[in-house]
């Protein structure tokens, strides 16, 4: 299976985890059988592009974030963390790096 396929299930997973649905509880919302959602799972089948979005619409998800994590964030939410969790961590390598003289 390609990789994005494989990346897409993997996402479908988690999410569908974190949102504590069953896959019965996911076929139902989406309106398809629960061997499709099983199949999809079991990477036996892919879905197509409007069951796809069905699926990030039930997860409560982008349906870009189905196939790279947390690929909606946006550019806001980057600066955020870049700026509590990495600028300290950046100022430290580089002031450890490049001494002034």
């Amino acid at each position: 299976m390609n990789d994005f396929k494989s990346d897409f299930v993997d996402n479908m997973v988690f999410y569908r985890t974190q949102k504590g649905l069953s896959q019965l509880e996911l076929s139902g919302i989406c309106d398809c059988g629960k061997s499709t959602i099983s199949g999809i799972e079991a990477r036996k089948h892919f879905p197509s592009f409007e069951l796809i979005l069905k699926i990030a619409y039930a997860l409560e998800v982008h349906p870009a974030d189905l196939f790279l994590r947390n690929a909606s964030k946006s550019r806001e939410e980057v600066r955020k963390f870049f700026d509590e969790e990495l600028s300290e961590t950046v100022k430290s390598m580089v002031e450890r790096n490049f001494p002034l003289n």
